[in-house]
């Protein structure tokens, strides 16, 4: 007889928080735990920061002090309010297709669903002195209806001038391969997904015209497996903008003997 046994309570849906998928044994109840992990993908936003050379870094300041604020409320009662000035394409950002065509889909004009709680696929892309991502690295790979996050390793030049020249990028073809096969949402943890060379800018333009979102400049792909997670990039609901900043992370279910939900993030 198979029987099975979970160490967690199920919710009000009648499944049980930390786990989708029950694991049964034929030998006997077994007592199994599936822990969520959660993974940050993004690089920190702070002042002076560097994201693209050429573009302005943003000023993070206070708009109403600690200080200041004293003189609004009761005694012992406190507020910030911050101020911040910078362009869009800052720290881990994602494109709408408005960022490339005027009659694209912009920030608030995206559904939730090619955004969120989707299926996400890493395709390992640490070529080592191969710059270009040619459609061969995505052989094999079930991309439709999914998030394919390329893992290029560049992230590891974050913040220095490394970061700005000689970046992995994806080529024309692969691009294409993925939009033919109607991936969700295209992610890279390099300075551009195009070869800044190539003025034609052919990865955003296919992607994009396909109505795909990219998330750029993405960090921490190494921890993740690749393939079982679910994948978040969800930037505010700005009308009349192309890209924004996004806190992209993913969720990770593992057999674990400590029913919890732990996080793993990236020190900036």
């Amino acid at each position: 007889m198979i029987s099975e046994s979970k160490a967690v309570s199920p919710d009000k849906s009648g499944l049980p928080p930390h786990s989708k998928h029950p694991v049964a044994t034929a030998t006997g109840s077994v007592t199994i735990t599936l822990t969520k992990q959660l993974i940050d993908l993004s690089h920190t936003i702070s002042h002076g920061l560097i994201t693209y050379k050429g573009l302005p870094a943003p000023v993070i300041c206070d708009f109403l002090s600690r200080e200041q604020s004293k003189a609004h409320y009761a005694p012992g009662t406190e507020f910030q309010i911050g101020k911040i000035e910078m362009v869009a394409n800052t720290g881990t950002y994602l494109d709408s297709p408005f960022h490339r065509f005027e009659n694209g889909r912009d920030l608030a004009q995206l559904e939730l669903t090619s955004l969120a709680d989707l299926d996400g696929r890493v395709v390992r892309a640490q070529n080592k002195g191969e710059r270009a991502i040619e459609r061969i690295a995505l052989d094999n790979l079930d991309v439709k209806g999914k998030a394919v996050l390329i893992q290029t390793g560049w992230d590891v030049h974050w913040k220095t001038d490394r970061y700005f020249e000689g970046h992995p990028f994806l080529t024309k073809d692969a691009a294409q391969f993925l939009a033919d096969e109607g991936a969700a949402l295209v992610g890279i943890d390099s300075y551009n997904i195009d070869d800044t060379a190539d003025l034609s800018r052919p990865a955003h333009t296919i992607l994009l015209g396909a109505g795909i979102p990219i998330v750029e400049h993405m960090c921490n792909l190494k921890q993740l497996p690749a393939a079982g997670f679910t994948f978040f990039a969800v930037p505010v609901k700005v009308k009349g903008f192309g890209t924004f900043p996004v806190r992209a992370f993913a969720i990770v279910e593992r057999q674990s003997n400590d029913p919890q939900i732990t996080q793993i993030t990236e020190s900036d």
